[in-house]
């Protein structure tokens, strides 16, 4: 079998599934990208270029669409190459995020396409004009959210299958395209990502070295961005060292955007956020972290004693399930898709995204008696075990499907999560629950 991947940043979402196909006898796999990054000696990376940047003069409207057929024509160009070279792909694996894979059916009109669908756009009963802080609701920015799914219908349209990684994620696809959709995830490698209770983390500059028997508050994210509630949390902090003065409050993640409109010019979220509650904090036991190694991250959730994960309804961070693996007490906002993973009370708890004080109540909580609450960090362990694990459910359902879709056959069937409710309905609950709040919140800050 001949598999083709195609992710603009390879392997990405890949990282594990390629390797996999690659170990196999019968399998050849090369891999297209713009990005090089390390890659197995037994997978074929091809960089391509695109040929020409987005044009100045361009409706504003289709300026996203244009940048993505510059990507694809990009990487049909390659694949002719691959093709005259005589590389003829049974499967092709693509991420169609950024364009790559609007023409590959054109170069191989018999291969199959098995498409990952990471985030179709709405307007309703998702990121968009979910936190009115940041909300752009313009006629304008409405055109502009439809036209970014142009690619994204192009693509479900030449695909003979698609797969997304959450339930919520897959729902926000079109129904019609549903039949054709499998619900697997990334996978989380838990036989690495486990508790380690002897754990110790150094914080050189501080001078000391944590353990689980300090209080410590986690925060993790790509980037420190409102998209994952990095305001708010930022919001809750002065609360939180009130009730809670010697805890340890840990900020992990870079000073760029991504996702989401960007800071004013030469600012930076957290700039931002510390110009209006710095004066209020004890900058002493609070450390932001930037990126770390991997290992890093490891023990800085070995350490935690409650991890805030807050998200717009939006892609779900892989941290978080991390977090869970590693047996965190997971604070996490009840929205899409948290909540089709944690539930509250059982496997960790859920607060309303926009509520400091909710935030600041269930460190509290979970501080106040962390042996009471042990319970609920070994069941988001045992979660990603039975849902999320990499080598015994999501690494043999990738392997599985692709076997199917390269054969031409419908995919086994159980692939598919529990369902969940839908973002519509998610939405409306969430909406009741927060408008009063949000309102008092942005009636206090104007004061």
């Amino acid at each position: 079998m001949r598999v083709l991947f195609v992710h603009q940043n390879f392997p990405g979402q890949y990282k594990h599934l390629a390797p996999a196909l690659a170990a196999r006898r019968d399998c050849e796999v090369v891999a297209l990208a713009i990005n090089r990054q390390p890659t197995p000696d037994n997978i074929k990376l091809i960089c391509y270029e695109p040929k020409r940047g987005s044009s100045q003069s361009l409706h504003p409207w289709v300026s996203d669409l244009e940048t993505k057929v510059i990507r694809g024509e990009a990487a049909a160009l390659a694949a002719a190459q691959l093709n005259r070279e005589g590389f003829r792909p049974d499967v092709i694996c693509a991420h169609p995020g950024w364009g790559e894979a609007l023409f590959l059916k054109d170069v191989w009109p018999d291969a199959r396409m098995l498409s990952f669908i990471e985030f179709y756009y709405e307007s309703q009963g998702s990121d968009f004009a979910f936190d009115p802080e940041y909300a752009d609701t313009s006629l304008a920015s409405l055109c502009r959210l439809r036209m970014k799914n142009a690619n994204h219908l192009l693509t479900l349209i030449a695909s003979d299958w698609a797969i997304s990684p959450t339930q919520f994620q897959r729902d926000q696809v079109p129904a019609l395209f549903h039949d054709r959709m499998s619900v697997i995830h990334d996978g989380i490698d838990t036989a690495l990502v486990r508790p380690n209770p002897a754990a110790r983390l150094a914080l050189e500059k501080a001078g000391v070295t944590l353990s689980r028997a300090d209080e410590v508050i986690t925060f993790v994210n790509r980037n420190l961005e409102p998209y994952r509630g990095f305001h708010v949390f930022m919001r809750a902090l002065p609360e939180i060292q009130k009730r809670r003065p010697n805890a340890w409050v840990l900020i992990l993640g870079g000073d760029e955007v991504s996702y989401g409109a960007s800071p004013p010019k030469g600012q930076t979220y957290r700039q931002i956020l510390m110009a209006e509650v710095g004066a209020k904090l004890d900058m002493s036991r609070i450390r932001f972290l930037g990126r770390v190694p991997y290992g890093n991250f490891l023990k800085l959730l070995h350490v935690s004693s409650a991890h805030v994960y807050l998200t717009y309804p939006f892609v779900l961070s892989w941290s978080m399930l991390e977090a869970m693996a590693a047996e965190c007490l997971v604070i996490g906002s009840a929205t899409a898709p948290v909540e089709e993973v944690i539930v509250d009370g059982e496997n960790g708890l859920l607060v309303d995204f926009f509520s400091p004080e909710a935030i600041a109540d269930a460190i509290d909580r979970v501080l106040d008696d962390p042996d009471r609450l042990q319970p609920l960090r070994a069941r988001a362990r045992q979660t990603v075990i039975e849902r999320y694990d990499l080598n015994t459910v999501c690494l043999p359902r990738h392997l599985a499907l692709v076997d199917a879709v390269a054969e031409g056959r419908l995919p086994p069937q159980g692939q598919d999560a529990p369902p969940s409710p839908t973002a519509a309905a998610m939405r409306r609950a969430l909406q009741a629950k927060r408008e009063p709040e949000y309102r008092r919140h942005v009636s206090r800050r104007r004061r």
